[in-house]
């Protein structure tokens, strides 16, 4: 299939796709315009309703623009990531105002049921707080990640999230926000590290069964424990260095090569700390199982 994108100077720009999920979603897109025009020819909305709504959809391709105080454009909305990527866009708090960090995020719950912040200050939470004054929030302050809102519609999925170490939870945490933002369960295993490897045997039938397609693996020091629980489950595990340690740790660094040299089959690895990352991948990749069970 090919569509046409037509601009304001008259030029025409046509292109394909062999996505059968982006087609999916164009056609999505094609009926829900059908339907705005099949409402206003039938009188069921007056023109002003149907610019708002076609306005709406025009925003979602194109992003929302938003200006501060200054009146200077500084935001652009991606409204339309959830439609194509399954999941609204997030906040990268750092290096924002909170009066930037407020103001995406309304438009951003506007048009979606949870509103996901990862790594705010506590002036930016305190300004989200005041901001959605009567929502549910959930807030990690330790790695700073703000959940606004309830998933109306979960998905069903159970993604399990292993810990080394007490002192690795931060992260974890991280992880465990961006997995309930994404509509599927969150199952936290903390402190089942290397140096007391009979905890996390004690726990092993909580890594399985059928709702479960990926684990997270959170661990600092040498990196060791996603190693281990690659050679006892039979799905993918994402393992995620943390900056615990001493001073050979570098930082992270240390268990993040001991992650990348895994011996086990199966194991893959983000970057140090970002819990977000390991639980946005592990939540897509729960929802195809989900998705496959039918």
């Amino acid at each position: 299939m090919r569509y046409a994108a037509y601009y304001d100077d008259g030029g025409c720009q046509q292109f394909g796709t062999g996505s059968v999920r982006f087609e999916k979603k164009m056609k999505l897109w094609i009926m829900d315009l059908k339907s705005i025009l099949k409402q206003l020819k039938n009188g069921e909305i007056n023109e002003d309703a149907a610019a708002e709504k076609l306005t709406a959809m025009g925003l979602g391709l194109k992003g929302e623009k938003l200006s501060g105080a200054s009146g200077h454009q500084d935001v652009m909305v991606d409204h339309d990531r959830k439609q194509r990527c399954g999941a609204a866009e997030v906040i990268y708090a750092e290096g924002k105002t909170a009066e930037q960090v407020v103001r995406i995020a309304k438009a951003i719950r506007e048009k979606d049921d949870v509103v996901l912040i990862t790594r705010a200050d506590r002036e930016q939470y305190e300004a989200v707080r005041d901001a959605f004054e009567g929502e549910v929030i959930e807030h990690a302050d330790r790695c700073g990640t703000i959940l606004v809102g309830e998933v109306k519609e979960k998905v069903g999925g159970v993604v399990p999230i292993v810990t080394a170490g007490t002192s690795d939870m931060p992260v974890a945490e991280e992880a465990v926000l961006t997995v309930k933002a994404m509509g599927l369960e969150a199952r936290l295993i903390g402190d089942v590290g290397v140096a007391g490897l009979h905890r996390l045997m004690g726990r092993m039938d909580e890594l399985g069964g059928d709702d479960v397609g990926v684990v997270v693996v959170v661990a600092g020091m040498e990196g060791a424990l996603p190693s281990v629980v690659g050679g006892l489950v039979d799905v993918p595990v994402i393992a995620v260095p943390t900056s615990v340690g001493y001073g050979a740790s570098f930082g992270g660094v240390a268990a993040l090569l001991g992650m990348l040299n895994s011996c086990a089959s199966g194991v893959v690895v983000v970057n140090i700390d970002n819990g977000f990352g390991a639980g946005y991948a592990a939540a897509m990749i729960a929802k195809q199982k989900v998705l496959a069970r039918g």
